[in-house]
């Protein structure tokens, strides 16, 4: 139940942000240095944000508390500017409490990671293409609030010792650096891959939200795969598919729509396996990989490529990152059996 409404949060918190951005703003310079500000307060301050929340450990009322400071920024007379200040920090504080909840009740899987981070997609869309609906959205998010603080009194007083280390492991005496440089880089560089890209045939609100949903579906499944298949096969099926789909067949819908699915089964596998690598820092895990993502897309719109220097920059980005998933893997495997033995005999 906590997993559903944070998941709707989520939604709420992206629809509020694009209905601001999207709403007012009509001069094409002030809405590019608005979407600037917004984005690098939203994304590039989620690791600090994260630092902070492990430290702090009050996921139970940052979230809601967050979610009505991006409603509040959402509807209040402020000047456009600072409403843009407040929704970036509401989003950023939002995404790292609620991204950290669910890792640490998520019992060791990858499947509600996938569950709270795609929504985030539809809300976007929605936001984007309905900005008329901000007060509708927020008066949903105080709704959502109140509940968020219900459920999670409900749920704390039912299981308050949940932990977030699956059955047989245990935590890794340290931190395996080089995996999480590699996956933090390759949310980067993938990021940069996928902004090279563009799709011909999205041409209005119907094929975008068939875009969102090829999004949102895959971000869902990705963790149920992951934990069914483990994170280097659920990569190993994902990622050639998707580069190959991506880089080659951009001007088809339907093609298209398969390689955004594929590419997307991998970031909650990314996510997952950043926890894993700090399973004592579940929102610095989540904040480093959103702080990363926002510097690999801004420099793919910088790039100058068309063509086959674009296709090849897709390609590598996308296979850089599966060698990096591949590698981290295995480490962060091979870390946590090595203390079995010692697991086994303090027992």
């Amino acid at each position: 139940m906590l997993l559903f409404f944070d998941a709707f949060s989520h939604l709420l918190v992206d629809a509020l942000c694009a209905a601001t951005i999207f709403g007012p703003v009509h001069d094409a310079e002030a809405f590019l240095y608005l979407i600037l500000l917004y984005n690098t307060l939203a994304f590039s301050t989620q690791c600090f944000v994260g630092l902070a929340a492990d430290r702090i450990r009050r996921h139970d009322l940052a979230a809601p508390i967050s979610l009505l400071v991006t409603a509040l920024g959402c509807v209040l007379p402020l000047p456009l500017l600072w409403r843009i200040v407040v929704i970036g920090c509401g989003n950023s504080v939002f995404h790292v409490a609620g991204g950290a909840r669910t890792l640490e009740n998520s019992g060791g899987r990858a499947g509600p990671l996938g569950v709270f981070v795609a929504p985030g997609a539809v809300g976007l869309a929605l936001g984007t293409l309905f900005p008329g609906w901000g007060i509708g959205f927020a008066v949903l998010a105080a709704a959502t609030a109140l509940l968020l603080v219900i459920v999670s009194r409900r749920t704390a007083a039912r299981a308050p010792d949940e932990s977030g280390i699956p059955a047989g492991r245990s935590v890794p005496v340290k931190t395996p650096l080089l995996s999480v440089i590699l996956l933090t880089l390759a949310v980067a560089v993938r990021a940069v891959g996928g902004s090279v890209v563009s799709f011909p045939w999205k041409t209005g609100a119907v094929t975008a939200l068939f875009l969102t949903f090829a999004v949102w579906a895959g971000k869902t499944a990705g963790g149920f795969v992951c934990d069914r298949l483990g994170p280097s096969k659920s990569a190993l099926l994902s990622v050639p598919a998707a580069a190959l789909l991506i880089a080659f067949c951009a001007p088809w819908m339907i093609p298209s729509l398969a390689g955004q699915f594929a590419l997307n089964l991998t970031m909650p596998i990314t996510l997952w396996l950043l926890y894993r690598a700090m399973p004592d820092s579940p929102g610095f895990a989540f904040g480093l990989a959103a702080s990363a993502l926002w510097p690999g897309t801004i420099a793919g719109l910088l790039i100058p490529l068309i063509g086959s220097a674009a296709t090849a920059l897709t390609l590598a980005s996308f296979l850089f990152g599966l060698g990096a998933i591949l590698y981290a893997s295995k480490t962060i495997r091979q870390g946590e059996e090595l203390l079995l033995p010692e697991k086994e005999n303090a027992a």
